[in-house]
């Protein structure tokens, strides 16, 4: 027996190897568990994966809906400006409208009234005419039997009476008379009267008077009757300048050297003296 054995020992005793075993399972246990808990933590921290997934969708949803109601907006706004231009135009064309109507209504006011004033300017002429028409046509007829009494040209003027009155029965004197109401009215080429003439409707219109048909024009009136020579022309014998069948002006001889015409447009009608512008011959047709 060793002298040290009745000392107690100071050394742990010895575990069993069951005890030891028991432990190692149970340390597993625990490791396992840590381990499924990590992996489970793993396995949940990966989860969430589902709703980053789901976020995006629902970005994109919320993106359309933003984008249809700016689209919505704008189409709106759109409509609005477009109908305010509308109403503008409307406004613009109904003001123009306005002011061309009481433009043309302004206009036609004018017209009306200048219209009015020529229309009485007109009559008062009209009037003015027909009264110096009647003086000179009550003139004419108190100084005929005058005429062939008596003034320049003694016995030849009385001789140029009885041919007024004599043969067509006053009818030349009527010529006359007709060819003195239209001195001073205007000389127009192709007016055929009652205040405006050219050289041939005056004539034909003085012999309309005793019902004697004479051609329109200058040409044909100088050979409309018979031929007489410029030394034995009377009252009432035409006049022409130009060659028979071609003459390019016409008047009615009246007596004492002569003649009655529609001379031009700076004159009209006048009574002129044959000396100043001798004819080219003549015909009577009375």
């Amino acid at each position: 027996m060793s002298h040290t054995a009745h000392i107690p020992s100071h050394r742990k005793p010895r575990r069993s190897a069951s005890k030891m075993a028991l432990r190692a399972g149970v340390a597993g246990g625990v490791l396992s568990t840590l381990a499924v808990a990590g992996a489970a933590g793993t396995a949940n921290a990966a989860e969430p994966v589902t709703e980053t997934i789901e976020l995006p969708t629902l970005t994109a949803d919320l993106s359309a809906q933003i984008a249809q109601s700016a689209d919505a907006t704008q189409q709106t706004a759109d409509s609005y400006e477009a109908r305010a231009q509308q109403e503008a135009a409307a406004v613009k064309a109904a003001k123009q409208a306005s002011k061309d109507q009481k433009a043309a209504e302004k206009k036609a006011e004018a017209e009306k009234k200048a219209k009015a004033a020529a229309e009485a300017k007109r009559e008062k002429e009209a009037q003015e005419r027909a009264a110096r028409a009647t003086e000179r046509t009550q003139l004419s007829t108190n100084s005929a039997p005058a005429g062939g009494s008596g003034g320049s040209g003694g016995g030849s003027s009385a001789s140029d009476s009885s041919n007024v009155s004599a043969p067509s029965g006053g009818s030349v004197a009527t010529v006359i008379s007709f060819l003195k109401a239209q001195l001073g009215d205007a000389y127009v080429m192709g007016a055929s009267g009652p205040n405006a003439w050219d050289c041939s409707s005056l004539v034909q219109a003085a012999f309309k008077q005793v019902n004697v048909d004479l051609p329109r024009v200058s040409q044909a009136q100088s050979t409309a009757g018979t031929p007489v020579s410029l030394s034995n022309i009377q009252p009432g014998d035409i006049l022409y300048w130009g060659g028979a069948g071609s003459a390019y002006h016409v008047g009615v001889y009246i007596g004492n050297g002569q003649y009655l015409d529609a001379a031009n447009p700076s004159k009209g009608v006048v009574i002129q003296d044959l000396s100043g512008y001798p004819a080219s011959g003549a015909v009577r047709v009375l």
